[in-house]
């Protein structure tokens, strides 16, 4: 139980509910409280319940966490088809029902539920433990959530998904970047590095790889700089050979 806790508190609005826990007065004992180092506020508002009936009481919503398959059961759905769907479907309030680690959920309580949830392991090794399970829902529930939200892939703290930067300007405006373009491929031509009667697929390719950055207007001003720097000398140069020639 105690490393569930933690699993859950990746997702703000899972609670925990205990059926028929080995120990009346579970969520007190030491080892699930040190064990739930920082998620303590889900381990204090759990509920402790007699049966699955009065754990689901207030739900429409339930599916049935289980490796293995049964021949009778709900409709089979994975991880992130499920948590797409509790998310998009405000009317739904939702529960997952994991059984113990030993037996699993009994078919009886999954034929009650309304999907079973499978996790798509690797087939030979598909068995994982009851906190392994946890977090693997949990972790989906809470991407698919900020998902929804519109906000930044990320958790709290410093915690960010890979590539996102914790400051964001402005974004350059399609007409921005065209004009760095342009200004870019000046400054290549100028160096001797794009043949403007030859250029292959240098700016295509330039252009894909910039469109992955995003761009913001003062990197595009850096770029349209360093241009601008490549292009003052040897237009200075060219310049001075006209006035020399006159």
């Amino acid at each position: 139980m105690n490393k569930q806790v933690s699993g859950l508190s990746l997702f703000s609005r899972l609670r925990f509910v205990l059926v028929n826990p080995r120990f009346p007065d579970a969520v007190k004992e030491d080892e699930a409280i040190a064990f739930a180092s920082g998620a303590l506020d889900v381990l204090q508002n759990a509920r402790i319940v007699g049966s699955v009936e009065e754990a689901l009481q207030g739900c429409n919503f339930a599916a049935a966490v289980s490796a293995r398959l049964r021949e009778f059961s709900p409709p089979v759905v994975s991880p992130r088809e499920l948590a797409g769907q509790l998310a998009h479907d405000v009317g739904l309030n939702g529960a997952l029902l994991f059984g113990n680690e030993r037996f699993g959920l009994p078919n009886e309580v999954v034929q009650k539920c309304n999907a079973l949830l499978n996790i798509p392991a690797n087939p030979d090794y598909s068995s994982l433990n009851l906190s392994q399970a946890v977090q693997v829902l949990a972790y989906e529930c809470r991407m698919t959530e900020l998902e929804v939200q519109g906000g930044p892939m990320q958790t709290s703290g410093d915690a960010r998904a890979p590539g996102e930067v914790g400051f964001h300007g402005q974004s350059a405006s399609v007409a921005e970047i065209e004009s760095m373009f342009a200004h870019l491929e000046q400054a290549l031509v100028a160096i001797n590095f794009l043949n403007p009667d030859n250029p292959k697929k240098l700016m295509p390719r330039l252009k894909r790889m910039f469109s992955r950055a995003q761009l913001e207007t003062e990197e595009v001003n850096i770029l349209r700089g360093i241009a601008r720097q490549i292009l003052e000398p040897k237009q200075a140069k060219a310049g001075k050979n006209e006035q020399g020639e006159g």
